[in-house]
């Protein structure tokens, strides 16, 4: 078995990895990943990123989003979103979007990783999974980017909220919400559940 072969061989269909990944399985990386490419074991995504493709019945798949982000990440915590998830929310958000949001602690910009493109947000917090009472709260953060008329958008919200788990909502935006998310969400359920907000403790500085 040649080197190239050896080096053939370790790699996976359906993974992606770094140059530095592959590094470790080859004394000549720079020429078995040009060797490899042009066999199409691996197709590079961008600098120093590549994909080995998994063939189905359709043809080479292209690589699943979470991994081939973790493997930019280098692995850091990172939440996969996408505006359109708004629309099951059932608050009449009509429009589509052809973006998929990374909300992460160390990029932040938008990155082509193969034929795809990433828009990277750096977020001090996010949940591990998307849920409801997080889209609600991400969709009032980014209100202002999404097409919609803005004061029909929040009066939805408002409305879809006696519907929901609202100690889990204000949690939620107490967490994730930038200071307008804040505040929109502390009036609105304080309007809608007056007498809980009262019997909430206040905390004092």
């Amino acid at each position: 078995m040649t080197k190239f072969e050896q080096f053939k061989a370790k790699l996976t269909p359906g993974q992606t990895y770094r140059r530095a990944d592959l590094a470790q399985w080859s004394t000549a990386v720079d020429r078995h990943l040009k060797e490899a490419v042009q066999a199409g074991v691996l197709a590079k995504l961008s600098g120093g990123l590549y994909y080995a493709p998994k063939l189905t019945a359709f043809g080479a798949a292209p690589p699943e989003d979470a991994i081939l982000v973790s493997t930019f990440l280098k692995g850091a915590p990172f939440l996969l979103a996408s505006p359109n998830a708004y629309n099951s929310l059932g608050v009449g958000t009509t429009q589509l979007h052809n973006m998929t949001v990374v909300y992460n602690h160390k990029r932040h910009g938008t990155f082509a990783l193969g034929s795809r493109s990433y828009e990277f947000r750096m977020k001090p917090a996010f949940p591990k999974t998307l849920s409801l009472e997080f889209l609600l709260v991400d969709l009032v953060n980014n209100l202002d980017q999404l097409g919609e008329d803005a004061e029909d958008m929040l009066k939805r919200v408002k409305a879809r909220l006696v519907a929901t788990d609202r100690a889990r909502v204000k949690k939620a935006s107490q967490s994730y919400g930038s200071e307008r998310t804040k505040k929109f969400f502390n009036r609105t359920l304080a309007e809608i559940d007056p007498e809980r907000q009262d019997s909430e403790p206040t905390t004092r500085p």
